[in-house]
């Protein structure tokens, strides 16, 4: 059995400098300013991300790319998100989780626009690797902020807010597509959105405390705003939380392969297998990410009520339901709500950015939550191995290796450390 890992930690006087400030002691306001300005870079970060996913056909058909070097795009972004989530993630428990959000969203704006320039597969071999490294970055620097804002018993619901974001902003990508064929617009219209984070990341001192000099809301300060170990990650696999780190990559790592396996390639199943026209593709898929925004809150919910293991059995529900999406003939109503179902599922995981900040010293939020991509190495693997068996037995039945893959997830995830006990 295991039990809640305590970490007795010193915590700074505010006698000792007049520059630190206590979280606790901050307005609400100022602190739901902060989180509406981190999640505005959210959806940026969410829509960016998912242009691999939901424009890969388009993508694939502009530069006449094989279905392997359409698949190979989420590789290449992946390979820069864990390197991104590596080094950023240190680099944001170093010099500060506000300064290294500045730069991400810099870095991931620049990216995503350089899509507009890319002419062939070679380039965008670079552009994705280049964007892939700074979005690695932002789903542990956000961790770090509002896990030092926000009070532990409402994490669960701040990370559905987060997640919830980023699947509107994949939603909004959905419809927005589908609206812009409609209209005669060209696909590539929708690349404009690096603008956003590159012109507000100069605003972030404005809105994000300086996490530096930050007594966290739950009281439990390390004695240290910063990481002081040359390699934060070190602590990671320091003797008793070893183990439990190589589990938690793994785990991460199954979610990410199943993911990519059956949302990786829903656009082109719905587009080459259903027939669906390209103005309805992105409606269908929107719907999906519409569920999983609301999904995002009520898993966060539950996981502040009765713990963070709790959501794994979201992944459970969402591997039960792939098999129907793919095989059972239903109208595009029908498949709007079984995606949308989906999507509520397969939000559980959104508690896992408070759930990984937890189970190390605060010191190493950042670090830590860098961990939810590092799975994306497994993940890598994805469209490696499932566009050459779709090619050989059909997409669908190759889709349905998602649903393995999430129950694997679910039962490393049960077996883990919780973090959080209520009472009911």
């Amino acid at each position: 059995m295991h039990d809640l890992r305590m970490v007795t930690v010193s915590t700074p006087t505010k006698t000792a400098s007049a520059n630190w400030i206590d979280a606790a002691k901050l307005t609400r306001g100022r602190r739901f300013r902060a989180l509406a300005f981190l999640l505005i870079a959210y959806f940026c970060y969410a829509w960016s991300w998912n242009t691999v996913d939901i424009l890969r056909p388009y993508i694939k058909e502009s530069l006449n790319l094989t279905l392997t070097q359409s698949g190979s795009l989420y590789s290449l972004q992946s390979a820069g998100a864990v390197v991104g989530a590596v080094i950023m993630g240190q680099v944001a428990d170093k010099i500060g989780r506000r300064n290294a959000l500045s730069i991400s969203m810099i870095g991931y704006g620049a990216g995503i626009l350089a899509a507009l320039l890319v002419h062939d597969y070679t380039q965008l071999i670079f552009q994705r690797a280049f964007l892939g490294f700074f979005m690695g970055s932002m789903f542990p620097i956000a961790v770090g902020i509002y896990s030092g804002l926000f009070a532990r018993d409402v994490r669960g619901v701040i990370a559905g807010f987060v997640l919830g974001t980023y699947n509107v902003a994949v939603a909004a990508l959905g419809f927005l597509s589908a609206a812009a064929f409609r209209n005669g617009y060209d696909w590539t219209v929708l690349l404009w959105i690096g603008v956003v984070p590159i012109s507000l990341s100069l605003f972030a001192p404005l809105f994000i405390p300086d996490d530096r000099r930050l007594i966290p809301m739950d009281g439990i300060a390390d004695g240290q705003a910063v990481a002081k170990a040359k390699l934060p990650i070190t602590e990671l696999f320091a003797p008793g939380v070893a183990r439990q780190t190589i589990l938690l990559a793994t785990m991460t790592g199954l979610n990410f392969f199943a993911y990519q396996a059956f949302t990786g390639w829903a656009t082109t199943y719905l587009k080459t297998v259903r027939a669906i026209p390209d103005t309805v593709v992105g409606d269908v898929l929107g719907w999906q990410f519409v569920g999983a925004a609301i999904g995002g809150l009520a898993w966060g919910w539950v996981s502040d009520r009765l713990g963070r293991r709790a959501a794994a059995w979201g992944f459970i529900f969402a591997a039960g339901i792939i098999p129907v999406y793919l095989f059972v003939p239903m109208d595009t109503t029908l498949l709007e709500i079984t995606g949308f179902t989906y999507g509520v599922m397969l939000s559980c995981s959104a508690i896992w950015g408070p759930w990984l900040s937890e189970l190390y010293p605060p010191h190493l939020r950042s670090t830590a939550a860098s961990i939810f991509n590092w799975g994306r190495v497994i993940s890598m693997t994805a469209p490696l191995i499932t566009a050459p068996l779709a090619e050989a037995f059909g997409l669908a039945p190759v889709m349905c290796l998602a649903s393995v893959s999430f129950v694997a997830a679910a039962a490393i995830w049960l077996s883990l450390p919780e973090t959080l006990r209520r009472a009911v």
